[in-house]
């Protein structure tokens, strides 16, 4: 049997249930040997986080503590360029060996917004995509990526181990209504997120001062 790895990447600013959520339905869903979270470090498409580089890893450690198939991969952090996903997979690539079939999940509208990557229309030929689609989600689809949805999407997850790349699926996850963006303001006013994201990342946030103004 092939090895198969699931890759999760983010800003993580902060990792909350949302995320740690996903991870583990992914893994069940494609019965990965491993899904690993890997926190950006410069993210070309989104504003500098709140949080610095060490700060974020340090939470996503914390949050999986030893959860079984889960583990944090800090490869983005250790480059001093911008974090694009391509070059990611490429470097995974090149030490994991062509036989290991790989994973990359998005969200919904990270989806959407493939065509303004870098070298977006290599990512197939490196990873099979799964989407993750939220019942609210209400982005149009660019008209390239309902091309490539006809001609490479699955809907069999066991039809992804035959390829170590190339193929789309969709698959849907709880609808857990947590975002970092929230998680920030709520600890701005003084407000508690307890509860929408690990005691440990909360009591390190406390702790360093994050978020504060």
């Amino acid at each position: 049997m092939k090895r198969k790895i699931g890759l999760l990447g983010g800003t993580f600013d902060p990792v909350h249930f949302g995320h740690l959520r996903s991870a583990v339905e992914v893994r069940e869903q494609l019965q990965l040997d491993e899904l690993r979270l890997i926190p950006n470090a410069r993210p070309p498409h989104r504003e500098v986080p709140g949080a610095n580089a060490d700060q974020r890893l340090a939470m996503v450690q914390l949050a999986v503590g030893e959860s079984s198939g889960l583990r944090v991969d800090d490869c983005e952090l250790r480059r001093t360029k911008p974090s694009y996903t391509v070059d990611t997979l490429e470097k995974l690539r090149a030490e994991l060996g062509s036989e290991v079939v790989l994973f990359m999940v998005l969200g919904w509208d990270a989806f959407c917004g493939l065509p303004s990557w870098h070298r977006w229309e290599e990512l197939l030929s490196l990873a099979h995509i799964v989407v993750l689609q939220r019942p609210d989600y209400d982005l149009d689809v660019p008209e390239v990526l309902k091309d490539l949805l006809a001609a490479r999407s699955v809907d069999n997850p066991e039809r992804l181990a035959q390829a170590s790349c190339g193929y789309i699926i969709c698959l849907s996850q709880t609808p857990l209504a947590i975002s970092a963006t929230h998680i920030r303001g709520l600890v701005g006013s003084g407000a508690s997120p307890r509860f929408l994201l690990p005691d440990a990342v909360l009591d390190y946030i406390e702790t360093e001062g994050l978020y504060r103004p």
